[in-house]
């Protein structure tokens, strides 16, 4: 029997002239790699296609692990046009697409995550703050994966603070060799988005937090992925992958 699902495409490839194989980031049932058969004929279960980064209801019949689910029907819901139409918000869906697929492990459900990466284009396409729902993006996907930084060595009032990539936590800036330069704004915007609360006025401290963070995400991943030189252009350097993840 098939199952419905909100989902999200992630990447695509032609399966054939007229089929399509597709990575989607399903709501309820995390990422699913799929085959739609006859996706791409005008008239179908699939409206021409499955375009990547549009969200639609999809139909599913699971499969064992390993094999590719088949893909019943697509009925979208939302597109993007901004992700065509501005090279920035194009680059900047590439690199939450790359992260989704990089960082999530099969048939894990992240409905939180989904909500974020949703918000996120959404953001791309409006006069939101894209900035803080990617700052918000790239802390949902640390999260749930365990791997969020820890915040809670931040008690005293200091202009500037340090952030040891390889413990993955703020401490206090004791000019320790490795540690990444952080000031106390940067650091409030952290804080908030990691409470979800109300985001900094300041634009120039949510920049830094969001840079911060896609360089704990190039640790844990063990290599900096293109799309992410992309849009932060250069990182913090040194550190390895962090030790553990959180609890």
């Amino acid at each position: 029997m098939a199952q419905h699902d909100q989902a999200i495409c992630i990447r695509h490839w032609d399966f054939s002239e007229t089929s399509q194989t597709v990575s989607l980031f399903c709501r309820d049932h995390g990422c699913i790699r799929g085959l739609a058969k006859g996706a791409r004929r005008e008239h179908g279960q699939f409206g021409g296609g499955i375009d990547l980064l549009s969200r639609g209801e999809v139909g599913m019949v699971l499969k064992r692990d390993g094999e590719l689910t088949t893909l019943t029907e697509w009925d979208v819901q939302e597109t993007f046009p901004t992700l065509h139409d501005n090279l920035t918000s194009n680059r900047t869906g590439w690199y939450a697409s790359d992260l989704l697929g990089r960082m999530l492990q099969p048939a894990d459900p992240h409905p939180q995550l989904f909500d974020d990466t949703l918000s996120l284009l959404r953001a791309l396409g409006g006069t939101h703050n894209s900035g803080w729902s990617m700052l918000r993006f790239q802390w949902s996907i640390l999260k749930e994966t365990g791997w969020q930084p820890d915040l809670s060595h931040t008690n005293d009032e200091s202009t500037t603070l340090a952030f040891d990539p390889t413990e993955g936590r703020m401490t206090a800036d004791n000019g320790q060799d490795g540690a990444w330069r952080v000031g106390r704004p940067t650091l409030l915007a952290l804080q908030s988005v990691s409470s979800d609360v109300e985001p900094p006025k300041s634009e120039d401290a949510t920049r830094r937090a969001n840079k911060l963070l896609a360089a704990h995400i190039r640790n844990v991943l063990g290599e900096e992925p293109p799309t992410m030189t992309w849009i932060f252009g250069a990182l913090p350097h040194g550190g390895q992958r962090p030790r553990s993840r959180q609890h």
